[in-house]
């Protein structure tokens, strides 16, 4: 499967940005998908993840009132849209699908992995 992310770019703190995540190669509908993070410096962390039909989310305390995971099966494309960003949002941004029967937000149960998208946001 490939996961291809774009969205990313340079924004001022208070601004928002949508990435967006394609998916091909797999029956997109199958899988739950996560988006995940990493700063400069520091081990990758979850962000938010997202059941097979869109009804379940979940969220990192830290982003949570802030983004919001989307997916549309019909275009398999997963979003995340992000709002009043602050410079601690910084980092390289990935979408990951997960096969595992149950939505997780551990890292190592995701499958299938994004080249990232790198999002800055200034203060």
């Amino acid at each position: 499967v490939q996961l291809q992310a774009s969205g990313g770019g340079l924004v001022q703190a208070g601004g928002s940005l949508r990435l967006s995540c394609a998916a091909s190669g797999r029956t997109f509908s199958n899988d739950h998908m996560g988006w995940f993070r990493q700063a400069p410096g520091k081990e990758r962390e979850f962000v938010a993840a997202i059941s097979r039909s869109g009804e379940r989310t979940y969220y990192a305390d830290s982003v949570k009132g802030r983004f919001t995971i989307s997916r549309d099966n019909t275009k398999n494309t997963v979003y995340l849209q992000m709002n009043s960003l602050k410079p601690e949002d910084t980092g390289v941004y990935y979408c990951a699908a997960s096969t595992t029967p149950i939505m997780t937000t551990l890292s190592r149960r995701y499958d299938y992995w994004g080249q990232g998208t790198l999002v800055t946001v200034s203060s």
